[in-house]
């Protein structure tokens, strides 16, 4: 069987190149193209200057010739006049080989542009004297006077030939001028040209390469936030394609892993807090004497189980809340918000708190708007006050402290309790953890309180710290000012 000939890859396969191909054809493109424009201004700027070679060679064979003709003519009148003295045949062959000479000379100036009218005149003065040398003898003096007029008259013609000579050197020079000043403008043409020509390349491959990352950098800000709901769809070079169709997946594959994980809150939530329930129920009964009297040892044992489940029932439901929240800590939905007024709203809502402690809270400073989700920040400051609270002293302050920097809004907390033990410092965020200081007569907390804040303050790009300058606890909660 004959095998089918291979069809050529389509224009489209061959056109899909990757990031890295794209820039290095780009960088190669705006690299010839510059090439190309430094080529052509190399070419004219050599071709100005082997015209201005040529020029300047001509000009100076020209005045060497006109100089040349002079010392022709002097020579001329010195063998024409000792001729007619001493009638030495040498000499007249002298002064024929030097009228020789003028006549070439004469011939070659023509040929670099000296008018022929000029050279036929000073030809035409050889003749005459040649008649004189080869006339009848007469007087020397009438014969010296006869070429003296003749001379005198290729003198004149050889102070046109010199002023002629400097006109066309001027105008040879001024024509080179012309030409270099040409020459400069096109190369300038041709170098702007280039350079503008490589700043719209430029332009447009930045704008075409950059474009797919900015989708790319949302993609992931989106994911990073859990907007699930929202499709990758990357366009551009292939491997920036490729990126996003993995982005893709990454999303479904999340997308998958959240509905999972709230899957299982709600299963865990109705399953295990169900029988706890129960549990403590059935402890209360017996504790109630529903199923007969209990002995002391008996009453003692129903007392511990039921303290164990509420116990645990406690811990099951912190561990729901705080997993609920790191949940929910992704899913942001901002609009500028008033700081200052959110705390004002916090400090009201807790305001039987801190005044059964006989508290005094202030607020201080400003800050500007912010883009934020306002009720998860006011959870998280909410958490953070109300832990303040619990550890102030009696009349005691609450300061919280509004500040702003290039980039960066600041809120702290300052409060005049006993502080954070060190020890304790590096583990006041963690889930559950609870310190060594614990106010006097206070219900021991569940220790997510604080991990509660940190992961809704990460959420938002920010992050809360615990200051060592004491004496009291220090918060710093620091969010990025996008508007700066």
């Amino acid at each position: 069987m004959r095998a089918s000939p291979r069809r050529p890859a389509p224009l489209s396969n061959v056109l899909r190149l990757s990031f890295r191909q794209t820039l290095l054809a780009a960088f190669l493109l705006i690299a010839g193209l510059l090439a190309a424009a430094s080529l052509g201004g190399l070419f004219t700027l050599e071709r100005v200057m082997a015209q201005s070679r040529v020029a300047t060679a001509s000009a100076l064979l020209l005045t060497a010739d006109a100089r040349q003709l002079g010392e022709l003519r002097v020579a001329m009148e010195r063998s024409a006049r000792q001729y007619i003295v001493l009638d030495d045949p040498s000499l007249l062959r002298g002064f024929t080989q030097a009228a020789d000479d003028a006549a070439r000379l004469l011939g070659e100036m023509r040929n670099h542009d000296l008018p022929a009218g000029l050279a036929t005149q000073w030809l035409a003065q050889i003749e005459p004297i040649k008649d004189q040398l080869d006339g009848p003898k007469a007087s020397i003096q009438l014969r010296q006077d006869a070429l003296s007029v003749r001379f005198r008259t290729l003198d004149r013609l050889n102070d046109q030939i010199a002023a002629e000579v400097r006109r066309i050197d001027d105008d040879r020079s001024a024509a080179l001028q012309a030409r270099l000043e040409a020459g400069r403008a096109s190369v300038g043409t041709q170098v702007l040209g280039a350079i503008g020509l490589a700043a719209l390349l430029a332009l447009a491959f930045g704008v075409w390469l950059t474009r797919p990352l900015k989708r790319l950098e949302r993609a992931i800000a989106g994911l990073g936030e859990n907007r699930m709901d929202h499709p990758v769809d990357i366009r551009g070079p292939s491997d920036m394609r490729s990126l996003g169709r993995r982005l893709e997946w990454l999303r479904l594959r999340l997308k998958e892993l959240d509905e999972d994980k709230a899957r299982f809150l709600r299963y865990t939530s109705h399953e295990l807090k169900t029988p706890l329930a129960a549990l403590r129920e059935g402890v209360a009964l017996l504790e109630d004497g529903v199923a007969g009297p209990l002995t002391a040892d008996q009453r003692e044992i129903a007392r511990i189980l039921g303290q164990n489940t509420a116990t645990l029932q406690g811990q099951i439901e912190a561990l729901l809340r705080f997993n609920a929240a790191a949940f929910e800590a992704r899913r942001l939905s901002r609009s500028d918000t008033d700081l200052r007024q959110l705390l004002h709203a916090l400090v009201e809502e807790q305001r039987l708190q801190w005044q059964a402690r006989h508290l005094e809270v202030r607020i201080e400073g400003d800050a500007p708007l912010l883009a934020v989700d306002a009720d998860k920040l006011s959870a998280a400051f909410g958490n953070l006050l109300s832990n303040s609270i619990r550890f102030s002293p009696v009349n005691g302050t609450l300061t919280i402290t509004l500040s702003s920097s290039p980039g960066t809004v600041r809120i702290d907390l300052r409060d005049q309790g006993p502080g954070v033990a060190p020890a304790d410092r590096e583990r006041i965020f963690e889930p559950f953890f609870r310190g060594e200081v614990q106010p006097e007569g206070a219900v021991r907390g569940t220790g997510i309180g604080l991990s509660i804040v940190r992961e809704y303050v990460q959420a938002h790009g920010g992050r809360v710290d615990l200051l060592s300058d004491g004496p009291g606890a220090h918060f710093r909660i620091e969010l990025p000012h996008a508007k700066d």
